[in-house]
């Protein structure tokens, strides 16, 4: 077991590390979503289906979601 798991720790820094970047990546996917519409509900903006807020921001999403579980179950290296 490595010294932070003796301390208490349920994860190792490697684990933490992925768990904040898998964070990153997710407010970044939903960065990337927002925006769009328009101030007037009277007019049509076709910047809503663009291909970022459809495709990329989604992507981005699920990917972030990845990396969270990697952390989550990633094992620590045996001593």
């Amino acid at each position: 077991m490595s010294q932070e798991n003796e301390k208490g720790f349920v994860f190792e820094k490697i684990n933490y590390m992925l768990l904040a970047g898998g964070l990153v990546m997710v407010i970044i996917g939903f960065f990337l979503m927002s925006g769009g519409g328009s101030d007037d509900p009277a007019i049509f903006n076709p910047e809503v289906f663009s291909a970022r807020r459809i495709t990329v921001a989604p992507t981005v999403v699920l990917m972030g979601f990845a990396v969270v579980m990697i952390g989550i179950f990633k094992r620590p290296k045996a001593q």
